[in-house]
């Protein structure tokens, strides 16, 4: 047994040992907890825990500065000396780093540095289950199953640095899905729901709330219209903008727009920061202090790319418009893509908040809808076009007509091609900004916040048959 087990204490040992210019260490101290069900029954749950060890070792040279960076699981303080050689092997034989800065000084210490990690386990569900085995008992009632899923992880992270920093972040994550079918028949469960929710603890979740959504949404599926391929006035719920407003911001690297590789660089040399992206007075900004949405609040990064540098690890985040007031206002940058192109420091953060000025619901934008397809969510999305950031994907669990303010039916699933800035400048009204899961994304990205918005003529360029 390891007299140094502590995450703190494994990051100080492996700063210890270091024999590079520079070194930075980051412990992951990662626990989780899962719930599955079929069938209106609890088929398997689990807790697990982990720590992965990634160690940064930067070399000056005469020609620049190298950095190697090597991770390993179960990291225990046998293992601390060969990870941190290992690290510096890489860095000795790389050459020259294009990001290679200086590492970050003067942070002030997070006060519970030493502190043991936090962590989850199967009592963060001890209100959410209960609730949840009543909604069975009443979809079973109503002849509905409910299919899905609940997970919450909660990770430790420890940040140390041969530049003197030693900063915390502790991140709970929880994501919840839910399907809804419609009992077995002879022609199988025919009609299907689904409704997602992101939370930090599951204390905000209900479960019977969800399963009556989605009863309403098996109720309008009972008639079945075929539509074809076309433009169509379009109600894309919070989820749905979700999905595509992170692919968006994903693509908003300045350096790629400086060098007229996407679709925020402007023809003839430079990028579109300053010009109008929508006519309604949409701002989409992030912030790690946003309330339910809280994120790392300095730069975490395990490798480098034009979106993060190993060499900013510990850079505070601080909160940015990225469009303000419909127009295009920054561009995610590193210290180094900075300098190159001559703009702000701007990382990404952990978050994304969509903000349109509206207040109506989903409901009253649908109440509101003469003739129009109400979507569930997006699924399959790949991009196609990185000039225009043109996006293709599939349309899922239930795509419904709406008619003189009521949704009289669901119709075909379709293949969409959009692109998400230009979906921006052709929306004609945001809703209420709520907090969302991006089903696509969740594996990666949870913490969103966004309103519906009415696309008048939403591409739906094929038929999509069996989704």
């Amino acid at each position: 047994m390891s007299r140094v087990s502590k995450p703190y204490e494994i990051v100080e040992r492996a700063l210890e040992l270091s024999r590079a210019d520079g070194c930075v260490v980051i412990a992951d101290e990662e626990s989780s907890a899962n719930l599955r069900w079929a069938g209106n029954a609890l088929t398997t749950n689990g807790v697990t825990r982990g720590r992965t060890l990634t160690v940064i070792a930067t070399v000056d040279g005469s020609e620049g500065t190298a950095s190697g960076v090597v991770s390993r699981s179960a990291v225990t303080v046998e293992d601390l000396e060969p990870l941190v050689r290992a690290a510096e092997a890489a860095a000795r034989a790389a050459g020259p780093a294009e990001d290679a800065q200086p590492l970050v000084e003067g942070v002030p210490s997070s006060p519970d540095f030493t502190d043991a990690p936090a962590e989850t386990s199967s009592a963060v569900f001890a209100d959410f289950a209960p609730a949840l085995g009543e909604a069975f008992a009443r979809a079973r009632a109503g002849g509905r199953e409910l299919y899905g899923f609940a997970h919450h992880e909660l990770t430790s992270t420890y940040l140390g640095t041969s530049a003197g920093l030693r900063l915390r972040h502790d991140q709970p994550n929880g994501t919840l899905e839910l399907n809804a079918k419609s009992a077995a028949t002879a022609e199988g469960r025919s009609r299907s729901a689904w409704a997602g929710r992101s939370t930090r603890d599951f204390k905000d979740v209900d479960p019977a709330a969800l399963d009556a959504e989605l009863a309403v949404r098996l109720g309008w599926a009972e008639r079945r219209i075929e539509l074809p391929a076309g433009r169509y006035e379009t109600l894309l719920p919070p989820t749905a903008v979700a999905d595509l407003l992170i692919y968006q911001m994903w693509s908003s690297m300045a350096r790629d727009a400086v060098e007229g590789r996407t679709v925020f660089s402007r023809p003839g040399g430079g990028t579109r920061l300053g010009e109008t992206l929508s006519p309604l007075p949409l701002t989409l900004r992030s912030d790690p202090n946003e309330p339910g949405l809280e994120s790392a609040p300095f730069v975490i990064a395990h490798s480098s790319g034009d979106d993060q540098s190993v060499f900013d690890n510990g850079l505070p985040v601080a909160p940015v418009e990225w469009i303000r007031a419909g127009a295009l206002d920054r561009l995610i940058t590193t210290r180094h893509t900075a300098g190159l192109t001559g703009l702000p420091v701007a990382p990404g953060a952990g978050n994304l908040i969509l903000d349109g000025g509206g207040d109506r619901s989903l409901e009253e934008m649908v109440a509101a809808t003469e003739r129009g397809l109400l979507l569930t969510c997006l699924w399959y999305i790949r991009e196609v076009d990185p000039a225009t950031l043109l996006l293709t994907g599939l349309t899922r669990d239930g795509v419904y007509l709406v008619e003189n303010g009521e949704v009289v039916g669901e119709v075909n699933n379709f293949r969409f091609n959009e692109s998400p800035v230009d979906l921006l400048s052709r929306a004609t009204e945001a809703g209420r900004t709520e907090r969302t899961l991006p089903r696509e994304w969740s594996d990666w990205f949870t913490r969103a916040a966004m309103p519906a918005l009415r696309v008048p003529d939403f591409n739906m360029s094929s038929v999509s048959k069996g989704v």
